[in-house]
């Protein structure tokens, strides 16, 4: 089974068996391999109940087309993104749906230097060859070779940090039942902190909540578990782990916007002058940060094709979007959840205070609404109505969607890429305008 629909502007995602099988999944390697003739690739899986067989056809498929494999097994997709960089392979498939309900199955697929396969760089052309008429199995099937990749994984995600600076902080860690657990096990061996470590048994039917963060009501149990253990912090890792959230010691859960001029911040002291991304529906906390603490401040289009692309064109040491996605040049451009959280650990060890009060100087200057989502009927007519509006306050950018950027607010409006939606993000210096401007905004594309 092989729906076409299941292939996103990013990824690979689709309900198993229905959508996708394991007989899709052969195709799809297939494909890959016919359409990118990589010689060498690693294939990873995370923890889902359907990745063991998805992987191996995935495997046989990718074989039988002439590449050879190295199956890195159970493994978080930052670790495929990372072999495929350190090994030097010409790419690498990751079989995962993410932070997706236990139904799905799915897969991200990436090229030579872990460069992703989208929508609009060949996975459509993947999605054509898939549907269609496989060639005919080649005289010399490529080999299958199993490679252990947590070694050198270990080290250099430590690499990040100076271990000897960090502190004995109290941390409590919510794996979801996904791929973090396993992932953070060797790691944690390695710090000096007390850890709780929640869910860490992988169970790909998710006993406890969904791996997606993002969600309230999935940020419930970090939120009172890092109360009741009186923690120094709360980290959250959705399904495959490569995106960590973070509650700090007074409960509250501290947006990615925040994150990211944090995490600005840590790099810039190690790399004065660096070149730091953010995208489009940030906070003014992250560029006005970068700027103070002596980096260059680049805006980018939201996705993770787009920013790793632009990382390499500006050798940009770091990346962080939003969503809790963040790039790190010296991760093979890849984004990563356990970086990050390493370098939240080393940040507040060094500042030698509860990150509640190194967040009172965010908290305190920049409003946000958060991401609010609404459907629409026509994208198109909205985003004119709002541009007729509002883009008499300020000015007007079309980089991705409709930004509009006044003196003391600003906000941008993006499409979905998969569903008739709009996705408001809006700021302002205040609390009351930024509640009178998000209304106002909202009145326009619900009216």
């Amino acid at each position: 089974m092989l729906d076409p629909k299941i292939f996103k502007a990013y990824d690979i995602r689709g309900i198993y068996p229905d959508e996708l099988d394991e007989a899709g999944a052969y195709a799809i390697g297939r494909a890959y391999v016919e359409e990118f003739e990589p010689r060498r690739i690693a294939v990873g899986r995370d923890m889902r109940l359907s990745s063991p067989s998805m992987a191996d056809a995935v495997i046989r498929g990718a074989a039988d087309s002439g590449a050879d494999v190295l199956d890195l097994g159970l493994v978080g997709t930052e670790m495929t993104y990372f072999a495929v960089g350190e090994l030097e392979l010409d790419g690498g498939i990751q079989v995962t749906a993410s932070h997706n309900p236990k139904e799905y199955t799915g897969m991200k697929i990436v090229r030579r230097g872990a460069l992703p396969v989208g929508g609009d760089s060949g996975l459509l052309d993947i999605r054509t060859r898939a549907e269609g008429t496989l060639q005919q199995t080649v005289a010399k099937p490529g080999s299958i070779e199993r490679y252990d990749i947590w070694p050198q994984y270990v080290e250099r995600v430590l690499s990040f940090v100076d271990v000897a600076a960090l502190k004995p902080l109290r941390v409590v860690f919510d794996a979801a039942n996904g791929m973090a657990g396993v992932m953070l096990a060797p790691v944690l061996e390695r710090l000096p902190i007390d850890p709780v470590r929640c869910f860490f048994e992988p169970d790909g039917s998710f006993p406890n909540h969904e791996p997606n963060p993002l969600l309230p009501e999935n940020r419930e149990f970090i939120v009172r578990k890092t109360l009741e253990e009186h923690a120094d912090l709360g980290v959250a890792f959705d399904g495959d782990a490569d995106r960590c959230f973070f509650v700090d010691d007074s409960g509250e859960f501290v947006p990615g916007d925040f994150v990211t001029a944090l995490l600005a911040e840590s790099v810039l002291e190690k790399e004065s002058g660096a070149k730091i991304i953010y995208d489009v529906r940030a906070s003014w906390a992250v560029p006005e940060t970068i700027e103070r603490a002596g980096g260059i401040a680049l805006v980018n289009r939201v996705g993770h094709a787009f920013i790793k692309h632009r990382m390499r064109e500006e050798g940009a040491t770091f990346g962080g979007e939003v969503s809790g996605h963040y790039y790190f040049r010296d991760f093979s451009q890849a984004d990563s959840g356990v970086v990050p959280f390493l370098l939240m650990l080393e940040l507040i060890s060094k500042r030698g205070e509860k990150l509640s009060a190194t967040l009172a100087q965010y908290r305190e200057k920049y409003f946000i609404t958060g991401e609010l989502n609404t459907p629409v009927s026509d994208v198109a007519v909205k985003l004119q109505e709002l541009k007729e509006r509002f883009g008499s306050e300020g000015t007007i950018s079309h980089l991705d969607g409709l930004s509009v950027d006044a003196e003391d607010w600003h906000m941008n409006v993006r499409p979905s890429n998969t569903e008739p939606l709009l996705r408001l993000n809006l700021e302002a210096r205040s609390p009351e305008l930024m509640e009178r401007k998000r209304d106002e905004a909202l009145a326009v594309i619900r009216s």
